[in-house]
């Protein structure tokens, strides 16, 4: 009978040393899969400023490749058409201490340090943590996009689809048109109308749908984690007092 019971924890031994040699690369792989999201600083935003292919930066990736596409095209047609160069930035996270406002400010003389680069410019950032929005326009743009406009294109242009659904790509698309509209001369359209009782099919591409995949590496990141260490951690501790 003993013998036996010595076979059992020889057996035993054997087979929790196999479990621990699987568990320690998954729990390893799991760590490094697992995306992590760090704040952003200016410096970590790509020099776009003077590149005149690329006008929008979404680090957040909220938006759908599709309507990134026309936003460059609809920046880039009103760079063409009036001289005016906007850019959008998206962002993800700041950094601690730091808003929207002081973010885009950084950002704006760090692409134009002069302040003669900064006359025909506009700047919009976005941070999808708190959904907050700065836009930054030069001098030589207030006359036709003043501040009234701007807080507008702000609140309700952005603010609302935002508000109502995480509506990214209708937000940055509405608020490209009605910008570009103000800079080339014409008067202000107005944030488009919402209507309450009405149910719309979107044609945009929602945050839910652009955040599916990492959601569920999260969700699924997590529950690995959950599972493996204390796992992991029971079984070396038997191994190495046996």
């Amino acid at each position: 009978m003993s013998q036996f019971l010595q076979q059992i924890a020889t057996k035993l031994k054997f087979y929790k040393k196999q479990l621990l040699l699987i568990l320690i690369p998954c729990f390893f792989f799991s760590m490094t899969a697992l995306p992590v999201y760090a704040a952003t600083s200016p410096s970590d935003v790509p020099d776009i400023g003077e590149d005149n292919t690329s006008w929008v930066v979404d680090q957040a990736e909220v938006i759908s490749p599709i309507n990134e596409g026309k936003l460059n095209d609809v920046l880039k047609d009103v760079a063409d058409t009036t001289g005016a160069e906007m850019k959008f930035v998206v962002i993800r996270r700041l950094n601690y201490g730091e808003t929207v406002d002081s973010f885009a400010d950084n950002l704006f003389k760090q692409w134009y340090p002069n302040p003669e680069q900064r006359q025909d410019k506009v700047l919009l950032v976005f941070d999808t943590i708190t959904n907050n929005v700065a836009l930054r326009v030069g001098e030589q743009l207030k006359d036709r996009l003043s501040e009234d406009i701007a807080q507008s294109v702000i609140q309700d242009t952005i603010g609302v689809p935002i508000r109502e659904d995480n509506k990214y790509n209708e937000a940055f698309l509405n608020a490209s048109n009605r910008l570009g509209t103000v800079l080339a001369g014409e008067p202000d359209p107005g944030p488009p109308q919402v209507q309450d009782d009405i149910q719309v099919e979107s044609t945009f591409t929602k945050a839910e749908e652009t955040d599916t995949e990492n959601s569920t590496v999260w969700v699924v990141g997590l529950l690995v984690v959950a599972t493996i260490i204390p796992m992991a951690t029971y079984f070396a501790y038997v191994l190495l007092t046996n």
